[in-house]
């Protein structure tokens, strides 16, 4: 297991973080996510602090909440010491009693959000609270000052956004600095060798700025699992049965998918494993997400930090999962393509 400073920050997080998105669901959406009760889960944490993952993710919106409690208490149960263990959590979907102020980025929403996921997991501190949407009726300066202090008062190590646009990140990293707030050290986003979108924007910007990327459903949403077929069978069961979710180009999904079947096959490792190693390869990425329902799986996932890819299989992953062409993409590329010649030659 490797270890890797979270964005510009001191703080190192291995390169796999364990996600708890299947833990506490009992019914609707999060029952067909995942339906792990204490036990279960507590078996799943411990193999992953075993196997070196420092990282756990979870969410307040988890399971109405039954997430972060069951992660806490399998913390408290395996005795981890706490310096030990990064955990993050996240606010911004609706909570409580749903009222009118029950969810966003509001200073409102964030101060009692914080509150109730330290409660839940029975913890002094929270290493990385993350925004896990973008509000619109909500000023950005009024959000940035809520978190700002969070970490003033010990409540919060770092802080973080999901699913936020480029220009967004942009415009509230401008803001922190110019108000001296504590600025965004990472970026949890949707990024699989099958939906390489974020390539376009968001790459770069978290390159230039040193933001780290944290990636969540590395896999798909089980699609890149190499469970399922063109013709919409999978072996075993799948989430994506139930739950279709995250939107993918399935044609481009199963011909990234055969490519990634021969090179499995010629290392003798599944298919799961070759897309996580493809994310664990590409530099931008400080952490892939993992989550599992069994501890198979999760040692499945695992084993994914062990493959080395060669230029050449790179090569071959990167042109049958490329991005189309797009404006201004091409044209920056065109014009830019003297002076980046200049570079290397320098």
């Amino acid at each position: 297991m490797r270890y890797q400073k979270l964005g510009n920050t001191g703080l190192f997080v291995s390169e796999l973080c364990l996600g708890t998105m299947t833990f506490g669901g009992e019914g609707g959406m999060w029952g067909k996510i995942g339906q792990l009760q204490q036990q279960e889960a507590e078996q799943l944490v411990g193999r992953a602090l075993d196997a070196g993952i420092n990282f756990i993710d979870t969410a307040n919106v988890y399971s109405e909440g039954r997430s972060e409690a069951i992660t806490g208490q399998a913390l408290k149960n395996l005795k981890v010491p706490r310096e030990n263990v990064v955990v993050a959590t996240k606010v911004f979907g609706e909570t409580g009693t749903a009222g009118v102020n029950s969810r966003g980025n509001s200073r409102h929403h964030i101060i009692s959000s914080v509150k109730e996921s330290l409660q839940r997991m029975q913890l002094d501190y929270i290493d990385l609270y993350q925004l896990h949407g973008f509000d619109p009726a909500t000023p950005i300066e009024e959000t940035l000052y809520a978190l700002d202090n969070l970490v003033q008062h010990g409540h919060v190590r770092y802080v973080g956004v999901s699913n936020w646009a480029a220009w967004q990140i942009m415009k509230a990293l401008g803001i922190s600095e110019r108000l001296g707030l504590a600025r965004f050290a990472s970026l949890q986003a949707y990024y699989t060798i099958a939906g390489r979108d974020l390539e376009r924007e968001l790459v770069p910007m978290l390159q230039s700025e040193k933001v780290g990327l944290m990636v969540w459903s590395p896999l798909a949403g089980g699609l890149l699992s190499g469970k399922y077929d063109r013709d919409g069978q999978v072996q075993g069961g799948g989430r994506r049965q139930e739950f279709d979710f995250p939107p993918v180009d399935k044609a481009r999904a199963f011909d990234c998918v055969d490519v990634m079947r021969h090179i499995a096959d010629s290392k003798g490792v599944s298919v799961a494993q070759i897309a996580l190693a493809w994310l664990l390869h590409q530099p931008v990425v400080s952490s892939v997400i993992v989550g599992a329902k069994r501890v198979d799986q999760l040692d499945d996932n695992i084993a994914a930090t062990a493959i080395h890819l060669s230029d050449e299989e790179l090569k071959q992953l990167d042109a049958v999962s490329a991005l189309p062409r797009e404006y201004p993409g091409w044209m920056l590329e065109r014009q830019g393509e003297y002076r980046r010649n200049q570079l290397a030659q320098g």
